[in-house]
């Protein structure tokens, strides 16, 4: 953690929504000129599109059914830990980006599903990162310990798989059955890198939807926000103004001492509420330790 480069990371599953709260927090950052470098968590992936089916067929062909991008294996999370402690220290360090399709390819004159070379961030007043890893722990690495503010993304699992499998379809072209065999491959590491996260996370929103979801894989449709209801736990809830929080968020009620819950489409609302005094406290903090 860094008083002088604070570092915001959201953590979430793939399908879990955390690109829409990224969205949420461009806003925070633009309205209170807070500039922010960005990172994405795919970047930091080990091998790109084609190295990666190469790498799963060998894998595969071993024995090893389970190989992921949620795993250790397939991700530079010494690379990840060394930027986030670089940057606490010195306000700087290098990034790439992963690029997802053809739009975000073309201006680099590329193929999709490739990266860039790696570049210097730019002038910053915190480092953002989203992706699947910005809590990881391993025997070897520890990447929660670097960031200021960790927001998990957690839908419940079943409403997370709908997501996922309605993205995938629509976007990238994939079959219900592709979706769900990659489903069954990432289970293993899913528990093992993805879960664990958000008991270190210090805000996760749980999305859970008030419509049956018992079967995700033939779902039609994703659950609407008025059909969700929005979990918000704290870990430390010290310091909360939990009266303001629920006169604002109106339909909302505390269910624990730390926990909110809230109408699925005040979503947007709440980290609005949350998070805006909490970075602009973490600027005013940096302003004071760099003097003035």
């Amino acid at each position: 953690m860094s008083t002088r480069h604070p570092i915001i990371a959201i953590t979430g599953s793939s399908g879990a929504g955390t690109t829409s709260v990224t969205r949420t927090f461009d806003n925070i950052f633009r309205r209170e000129g807070v500039q922010a470098a960005m990172v994405e968590g795919d970047s930091f992936h080990r091998y790109d599109r084609a190295q990666m089916r190469q790498v799963m067929a060998e894998a595969e062909a071993a024995g090893n059914l389970h190989y992921s991008h949620f795993g250790d294996d397939s991700n530079l999370f010494v690379e990840l830990e060394t930027l986030f402690r670089t940057y606490g220290e010195t306000g700087q360090g290098t990034a790439r980006k992963y690029l997802h399709n053809d739009e975000e390819a073309a201006p680099y004159a590329q193929p999709p599903g490739t990266f860039t070379a790696w570049e210097p961030l730019p002038e910053s007043d915190v480092l953002f990162y989203e992706g699947l890893h910005g809590a990881v722990v391993t025997d070897t690495v520890n990447v929660a310990r670097h960031a200021d503010l960790l927001v998990g993304v957690v839908p419940v699992v079943n409403l997370e798989w709908i997501q996922k499998i309605h993205r995938d379809r629509t976007t990238r072209g994939y079959s219900t059955e592709a979706v769900t065999d990659v489903i069954l491959r990432r289970m293993p590491d899913y528990v093992h890198y993805i879960v664990p996260q958000f008991q270190r996370t210090h805000v996760n929103f749980q999305r859970v939807p008030v419509v049956d979801t018992s079967n995700p894989f033939i779902a039609r449709t994703i659950p609407t926000a008025d059909e969700s209801l929005v979990v918000i736990r704290f870990a430390d809830p010290r310091g909360i103004d939990f009266p303001y929080l629920l006169s604002m968020l109106h339909d909302s009620w505390m269910s624990r001492a730390n926990t909110i819950v809230c109408p699925g489409g005040k979503m947007e609302l709440a980290m609005q509420l949350i998070f805006t005094p909490l970075i602009m406290r973490l600027v005013e903090r940096r302003k004071k330790a760099l003097g003035g």
